[in-house]
Protein backbone atom coordinates (compact mmCIF):
# COMPACT_ATOMS: atom_id res chain seq x y z
CA UNK A 1 0.00 0.00 0.00
CA UNK A 2 2.86 2.39 0.80
CA UNK A 3 4.33 2.01 -2.69
CA UNK A 4 0.96 2.79 -4.29
CA UNK A 5 0.49 5.72 -1.90
CA UNK A 6 3.93 7.03 -2.86
CA UNK A 7 3.22 6.64 -6.59
CA UNK A 8 -0.18 8.36 -6.35
CA UNK A 9 1.36 11.16 -4.28
CA UNK A 10 4.21 11.82 -6.72
CA UNK A 11 1.86 11.47 -9.67
CA UNK A 12 -0.39 14.21 -8.30
CA UNK A 13 2.61 16.33 -7.34
CA UNK A 14 3.59 16.34 -11.03
CA UNK A 15 0.06 17.21 -12.08
CA UNK A 16 -0.62 20.80 -13.13
CA UNK A 17 -3.87 20.80 -11.15
CA UNK A 18 -1.93 20.33 -7.93
CA UNK A 19 0.15 23.39 -8.80
CA UNK A 20 -3.00 25.34 -9.64
CA UNK A 21 -4.51 24.33 -6.29
CA UNK A 22 -1.30 25.31 -4.48
CA UNK A 23 -0.97 28.64 -6.31
CA UNK A 24 -4.61 29.48 -5.63
CA UNK A 25 -4.12 29.27 -1.87
CA UNK A 26 -0.77 31.02 -2.11
CA UNK A 27 -2.31 33.96 -3.97
CA UNK A 28 -5.36 33.93 -1.70
CA UNK A 29 -3.16 34.22 1.38
CA UNK A 30 -1.10 37.04 -0.18
CA UNK A 31 -4.19 39.01 -1.24
CA UNK A 32 -5.91 38.63 2.14
CA UNK A 33 -2.82 39.76 4.02
CA UNK A 34 -2.43 42.69 1.63
CA UNK A 35 -6.04 43.79 2.18
CA UNK A 36 -6.18 43.08 5.94
CA UNK A 37 -3.69 44.34 8.47
CA UNK A 38 -5.34 42.21 11.16
CA UNK A 39 -4.41 38.53 11.02
CA UNK A 40 -7.60 37.52 12.86
CA UNK A 41 -9.77 39.09 10.14
CA UNK A 42 -7.76 37.28 7.49
CA UNK A 43 -8.32 33.97 9.31
CA UNK A 44 -12.09 34.61 9.47
CA UNK A 45 -12.18 35.29 5.73
CA UNK A 46 -10.14 32.16 5.07
CA UNK A 47 -12.58 30.13 7.15
CA UNK A 48 -15.47 31.09 4.88
CA UNK A 49 -13.44 30.02 1.84
CA UNK A 50 -11.97 26.81 3.24
CA UNK A 51 -15.20 25.47 4.75
CA UNK A 52 -16.84 25.50 1.30
CA UNK A 53 -13.97 25.10 -1.15
CA UNK A 54 -11.87 22.37 0.50
CA UNK A 55 -14.72 19.78 0.56
CA UNK A 56 -15.57 20.62 -3.06
CA UNK A 57 -11.98 20.22 -4.28
CA UNK A 58 -11.50 17.01 -2.27
CA UNK A 59 -14.68 15.54 -3.70
CA UNK A 60 -13.91 16.45 -7.33
CA UNK A 61 -10.25 15.41 -7.17
CA UNK A 62 -11.10 12.09 -5.54
CA UNK A 63 -13.70 11.11 -8.15
CA UNK A 64 -11.62 12.46 -11.04
CA UNK A 65 -8.46 10.63 -9.99
CA UNK A 66 -10.29 7.32 -9.58
CA UNK A 67 -11.88 7.40 -13.02
CA UNK A 68 -8.80 8.79 -14.81
CA UNK A 69 -6.50 6.13 -13.34
CA UNK A 70 -8.84 3.28 -14.23
CA UNK A 71 -6.47 1.65 -16.76
CA UNK A 72 -3.52 1.78 -14.38
CA UNK A 73 -5.71 0.35 -11.61
CA UNK A 74 -6.72 -2.57 -13.83
CA UNK A 75 -3.04 -3.24 -14.47
CA UNK A 76 -2.38 -3.28 -10.73
CA UNK A 77 -5.32 -5.61 -10.16
CA UNK A 78 -3.65 -8.16 -12.44
CA UNK A 79 -0.65 -8.20 -10.10
CA UNK A 80 -0.42 -10.12 -6.80
CA UNK A 81 -1.50 -7.06 -4.81
CA UNK A 82 -4.47 -6.79 -2.47
CA UNK A 83 -7.36 -4.78 -3.88
CA UNK A 84 -7.79 -2.91 -0.64
CA UNK A 85 -4.11 -1.92 -0.67
CA UNK A 86 -4.46 -0.47 -4.18
CA UNK A 87 -7.45 1.76 -3.46
CA UNK A 88 -6.41 2.74 0.05
CA UNK A 89 -2.97 3.68 -1.30
CA UNK A 90 -4.56 5.81 -4.02
CA UNK A 91 -6.89 7.47 -1.55
CA UNK A 92 -4.16 8.38 0.93
CA UNK A 93 -1.93 9.60 -1.90
CA UNK A 94 -4.62 11.94 -3.26
CA UNK A 95 -5.71 13.22 0.16
CA UNK A 96 -2.14 13.78 1.36
CA UNK A 97 -1.15 15.75 -1.75
CA UNK A 98 -4.25 17.96 -1.50
CA UNK A 99 -3.72 18.56 2.22
CA UNK A 100 -0.08 19.51 1.62
CA UNK A 101 -1.04 21.95 -1.15
CA UNK A 102 -3.50 23.59 1.26
CA UNK A 103 -1.12 23.77 4.23
CA UNK A 104 1.96 24.93 2.30
CA UNK A 105 0.00 27.30 0.04
CA UNK A 106 -1.55 29.14 2.98
CA UNK A 107 1.34 28.62 5.37
CA UNK A 108 4.03 30.36 3.30
CA UNK A 109 2.47 33.86 3.06
CA UNK A 110 1.31 33.81 6.69
CA UNK A 111 4.73 32.62 7.84
CA UNK A 112 6.45 35.48 6.01
CA UNK A 113 3.91 37.90 7.46
CA UNK A 114 4.87 36.84 10.99
CA UNK A 115 2.08 34.51 12.06
CA UNK A 116 4.46 32.69 14.42
CA UNK A 117 4.93 35.87 16.45
CA UNK A 118 1.21 36.64 16.54
CA UNK A 119 -1.51 35.53 18.94
CA UNK A 120 -3.50 34.36 15.89
CA UNK A 121 -1.14 31.40 15.41
CA UNK A 122 -3.51 29.04 17.27
CA UNK A 123 -6.53 30.18 15.25
CA UNK A 124 -4.59 29.74 12.02
CA UNK A 125 -3.32 26.31 13.11
CA UNK A 126 -6.87 25.18 13.89
CA UNK A 127 -7.95 26.42 10.47
CA UNK A 128 -5.28 24.33 8.72
CA UNK A 129 -6.02 21.27 10.87
CA UNK A 130 -9.75 21.38 10.12
CA UNK A 131 -8.95 21.98 6.44
CA UNK A 132 -6.78 18.87 6.45
CA UNK A 133 -9.53 16.83 8.10
CA UNK A 134 -12.10 18.03 5.55
CA UNK A 135 -9.72 17.09 2.73
CA UNK A 136 -9.33 13.52 4.00
CA UNK A 137 -13.05 13.18 4.78
CA UNK A 138 -14.42 14.30 1.43
CA UNK A 139 -11.72 12.57 -0.61
CA UNK A 140 -12.67 9.33 1.16
CA UNK A 141 -16.37 9.92 0.49
CA UNK A 142 -15.53 10.59 -3.17
CA UNK A 143 -13.67 7.27 -3.44
CA UNK A 144 -16.62 5.45 -1.85
CA UNK A 145 -18.97 6.98 -4.43
CA UNK A 146 -16.62 6.24 -7.34
CA UNK A 147 -16.09 2.63 -6.24
CA UNK A 148 -19.86 2.16 -5.97
CA UNK A 149 -20.61 3.56 -9.44
CA UNK A 150 -19.03 2.31 -12.66
CA UNK A 151 -20.72 5.08 -14.64
CA UNK A 152 -18.52 8.18 -14.58
CA UNK A 153 -21.42 10.62 -15.04
CA UNK A 154 -23.35 9.07 -12.14
CA UNK A 155 -20.23 9.14 -9.97
CA UNK A 156 -19.59 12.83 -10.60
CA UNK A 157 -23.28 13.63 -10.12
CA UNK A 158 -23.54 11.84 -6.78
CA UNK A 159 -20.28 13.42 -5.60
CA UNK A 160 -21.48 16.95 -6.38
CA UNK A 161 -24.83 16.22 -4.73
CA UNK A 162 -23.02 14.99 -1.63
CA UNK A 163 -20.98 18.18 -1.39
CA UNK A 164 -24.07 20.33 -2.03
CA UNK A 165 -26.00 18.52 0.68
CA UNK A 166 -23.22 18.77 3.27
CA UNK A 167 -22.25 22.39 2.53
CA UNK A 168 -25.61 24.01 1.77
CA UNK A 169 -28.77 21.88 2.04
CA UNK A 170 -27.96 20.40 5.46
CA UNK A 171 -27.68 23.87 7.00
CA UNK A 172 -31.04 24.87 5.53
CA UNK A 173 -32.77 21.77 6.89
CA UNK A 174 -31.07 22.30 10.26
CA UNK A 175 -32.25 25.90 10.54
CA UNK A 176 -35.78 25.02 9.42
CA UNK A 177 -36.00 22.31 12.09
CA UNK A 178 -34.80 24.77 14.75
CA UNK A 179 -37.46 27.28 13.71
CA UNK A 180 -40.23 24.71 13.42
CA UNK A 181 -39.55 23.15 16.82
CA UNK A 182 -38.53 26.33 18.61
CA UNK A 183 -40.99 25.65 21.45
CA UNK A 184 -39.07 22.51 22.42
CA UNK A 185 -35.65 22.17 24.10
CA UNK A 186 -33.21 21.72 21.22
CA UNK A 187 -29.86 21.92 22.99
CA UNK A 188 -28.92 18.27 22.61
CA UNK A 189 -30.43 18.09 19.14
CA UNK A 190 -28.32 21.05 17.97
CA UNK A 191 -25.13 19.49 19.29
CA UNK A 192 -25.94 16.09 17.79
CA UNK A 193 -26.94 17.53 14.41
CA UNK A 194 -23.73 19.58 14.27
CA UNK A 195 -21.59 16.50 14.85
CA UNK A 196 -23.35 14.66 12.03
CA UNK A 197 -21.92 17.11 9.51
CA UNK A 198 -18.12 17.60 9.37
CA UNK A 199 -18.53 20.95 7.61
CA UNK A 200 -20.72 22.37 10.38
CA UNK A 201 -18.51 20.84 13.07
CA UNK A 202 -15.39 22.47 11.58
CA UNK A 203 -17.16 25.82 11.24
CA UNK A 204 -18.34 25.82 14.86
CA UNK A 205 -14.88 24.90 16.16
CA UNK A 206 -13.26 27.79 14.29
CA UNK A 207 -15.98 30.30 15.25
CA UNK A 208 -15.64 29.43 18.93
CA UNK A 209 -11.86 29.67 18.75
CA UNK A 210 -12.21 33.16 17.23
CA UNK A 211 -14.54 34.22 20.09
CA UNK A 212 -17.32 35.30 17.75
CA UNK A 213 -19.87 32.70 18.85
CA UNK A 214 -22.14 35.55 19.95
CA UNK A 215 -23.07 35.93 16.28
CA UNK A 216 -24.86 32.58 16.58
CA UNK A 217 -27.24 33.84 19.26
CA UNK A 218 -28.73 31.35 21.71
CA UNK A 219 -27.35 28.41 19.72
CA UNK A 220 -23.90 29.98 20.00
CA UNK A 221 -24.22 30.04 23.79
CA UNK A 222 -25.08 26.34 23.78
CA UNK A 223 -22.13 25.58 21.53
CA UNK A 224 -19.85 27.69 23.72
CA UNK A 225 -20.86 25.74 26.83
CA UNK A 226 -20.09 22.42 25.15
CA UNK A 227 -17.51 22.91 22.37
CA UNK A 228 -15.73 25.63 24.34
CA UNK A 229 -14.66 23.13 27.00
CA UNK A 230 -11.68 20.79 26.72
CA UNK A 231 -14.01 17.78 26.60
CA UNK A 232 -16.00 19.38 23.78
CA UNK A 233 -12.89 20.11 21.72
CA UNK A 234 -11.53 16.58 22.22
CA UNK A 235 -14.89 15.03 21.34
CA UNK A 236 -15.10 17.21 18.22
CA UNK A 237 -11.71 16.03 16.98
CA UNK A 238 -12.67 12.45 17.80
CA UNK A 239 -15.77 12.88 15.63
CA UNK A 240 -13.64 14.28 12.79
CA UNK A 241 -11.37 11.25 13.10
CA UNK A 242 -14.43 9.00 12.91
CA UNK A 243 -15.51 10.89 9.79
CA UNK A 244 -12.17 9.88 8.25
CA UNK A 245 -12.11 6.30 9.54
CA UNK A 246 -15.66 5.27 8.58
CA UNK A 247 -15.44 6.17 4.85
CA UNK A 248 -11.95 4.64 4.76
CA UNK A 249 -13.43 1.41 6.14
CA UNK A 250 -16.06 1.47 3.39
CA UNK A 251 -13.32 1.93 0.77
CA UNK A 252 -11.61 -1.19 2.15
CA UNK A 253 -14.85 -3.15 2.30
CA UNK A 254 -16.14 -2.21 -1.18
CA UNK A 255 -12.74 -2.78 -2.80
CA UNK A 256 -12.46 -6.18 -1.15
CA UNK A 257 -15.87 -7.38 -2.33
CA UNK A 258 -16.16 -5.59 -5.66
CA UNK A 259 -15.88 -7.65 -8.85
CA UNK A 260 -13.68 -5.68 -11.21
Amino acid sequence: MLKILKYSFYDLMRSRWSYVYFLFYLLLGIVLLFLNNDLSKAVITLMNVIIILVPLIGTIFGVMYYYNSREFTELLLAQPVKRSSIFLGQYFGVATSLAMSLIIGLGLPFAFYGIFNSSAIWDFSLLLITGGFLTFIFTALAFVIALSNENKIKGFGYAILLWLFMAVIYDGLFLMSLLYFEDYPLDKFSLFATMLNPVDLSRVLILLKLDISALLGYTGAVFQQFFGTSFGVILSFVMLVFWVVIPTFFIWRIAKRKDF
